[in-house]
């Protein structure tokens, strides 16, 4: 990542269209020609997998398995994989919001219906290539599909809670309920075919006009996950598969009792006697979809807060070494340059930085941080290294607008201070100063493009509703908008 570079961060869910969620459809192909007009070469995305209770992507049922809901409808109507009029039909959408409940009624059916002409109808087209998708997937496929059809089988409930001999995975058991469930499981399997597909073809449009796309790795998985219930011996359970420890973050400026996520946490010393082999095979699967991957809470690849699972907050928790040296080397010894980014937000200590820097990792810098304390703040632009990232904010943080108006006292003192004059509510401003700054790579919220307010951001931590829902519009877009970003990179060397 030598070469000083920009781009926008958007999930996918997030573009226009009219199946009342962003798609691997054509607005993904039009939102690429927006960032090569632009002069952008980076598209930022969150994980593409498929969401469980709250929608997080970081929540997901499968570490590998894509979002059914970003499979685009029309795309599989002109392959005659879906009759147009069916598509054509469709529920009044929110453009602004994603009803991911509502979109879910609407589209598995149809996903359904296609699966039924493809059975039926179109398999001879496809055989070959399905063929082939299933055999290079089935070390996670049929995992999932499995895991899937059962979660459903036992009316959705946790794992845990399933019978004792499909929980534990015997192999009769497993067998005869494959058997009662082939219908379903070849379905899941489809739909995972439909989306990596079409994943495929957007990402080589992308590239093919100079835009490289980045992935999100998080570094936990979600309990409920057919990655825990398939390898339950890489991560720290007691014998009745219940998780000892979970994951989370000491208390710190932020928060007085820490965050707990509830996520298991990894047996590194189970995984070092298996070679790793799960996690080099999730990072190569990673770096296949996507050009650059962010990898999410990287300092918990050199040690990790765990919890015991029994506490209510993240006090009593403990520091436990994890193996990521290991890990990296082994990588870099197979495919040599790491494309990752080192998301090393928040309390990071000297051996995190150390770990980064060995394997030469950019890392973040987010400006929405950067005003909190004095001129030795690591996130303001004056203290950069060339090897950094900076962001305006994060999936995670306000949109700029709604930073700028929601500053008080001296940390609204200190962002005048530094930019030498009023702010108003502007967002651009804070964006030329990401663009100008000395950081390789500079990515934008498509957000703070738009110049929106706080009800457009994406995620507030801590709070379970309404989040990841924000959508935009093409009409939301203005030229001059436009024009200042192309402007931006051109004079700053992007």
């Amino acid at each position: 990542m030598a070469n000083r570079k920009s781009g926008i961060l958007l999930h996918i869910t997030s573009l226009p269209g009219d199946e009342g969620i962003g798609t691997l459809g054509n607005e993904a192909y039009r939102f690429v020609d927006f960032l090569r007009e632009t002069n952008q070469k980076l598209w930022q995305i969150l994980p593409l997998g498929h969401s469980g209770g709250g929608n997080s992507p970081y929540q997901c049922y499968s570490a590998f398995a894509g979002n059914p809901l970003l499979i685009d409808l029309n795309l599989l109507a002109n392959e005659s994989l879906l009759p147009a009029q069916q598509v054509e039909k469709k529920p009044v959408f929110s453009k602004r919001k994603t009803d991911f409940t509502k979109v879910e009624e609407w589209k598995m059916p149809l996903l359904k219906t296609s699966f039924s002409i493809f059975k039926e109808k179109v398999f001879e087209r496809y055989k070959n290539e399905y063929w082939h998708f299933l055999d290079e997937h089935s070390w996670w496929l049929s995992d999932y599909a499995f895991f899937m059809a059962a979660r459903k089988h036992f009316g959705d409930m946790h794992w845990q809670n399933w019978s004792r001999e499909v929980k534990f995975r015997e192999e009769a058991a497993i067998h005869n309920l494959t058997e009662q469930l082939s219908n379903e499981i070849e379905f899941l399997k489809y739909l995972q075919f439909l989306f990596f597909r079409q994943w495929h073809q957007l990402k080589a449009y992308a590239n093919q006009h100079g835009i490289e796309i980045i992935g999100d790795v998080p570094l936990y998985v979600s309990g409920n996950s057919s990655d825990v219930w398939a390898n339950t011996n890489i991560f720290r359970l007691d014998e009745h598969l219940v998780p000892t420890e979970i994951g989370g973050v000491p208390p710190d400026y932020f928060s007085e009792t820490g965050q707990l996520w509830g996520t298991p946490v990894f047996d590194w010393n189970r995984l070092k006697a298996r070679n790793y082999d799960w996690w080099v095979a999730r990072l190569h699967f990673n770096l296949r979809l996507f050009n650059l991957v962010r990898i999410d809470h990287f300092r918990g690849l050199e040690s990790f807060w765990a919890v015991p699972a029994n506490e209510k907050t993240a006090i009593n928790g403990y520091w436990l070494p994890a193996h990521g040296r290991q890990l990296l080397n082994m990588l870099k010894g197979q495919i040599g340059h790491l494309p990752f980014i080192a998301e090393n937000l928040g309390i990071i200590t000297p051996e995190v930085e150390k770990l980064r820097a060995e394997f030469e990792l950019p890392g973040m810098k987010v400006l929405q941080f950067a005003f909190t304390s004095d001129a030795t703040n690591t996130d303001l632009p004056h203290n950069y290294g060339k090897n950094e990232v900076v962001y305006t904010g994060t999936h995670d943080n306000n949109t700029t607008y709604g930073w700028l108006e929601s500053l008080k006292g001296k940390e609204k003192k200190n962002v005048q201070y530094y930019l030498q004059k009023p702010l108003g509510e502007n967002p651009d401003a804070v964006v030329t100063m990401a663009m100008a700054s000395v950081a390789n790579t500079c990515i934008l919220p498509m957000q703070d493009i738009l110049g929106l307010g706080s009800d457009s951001r994406m995620n507030t931590p801590g709070t379970p509703k309404g989040n990841w829902e924000w959508r935009f519009e093409w009409k939301q877009l203005e030229t001059n908008q436009k024009k200042r970003l192309k402007t931006l990179t051109i004079r700053y060397n992007r």
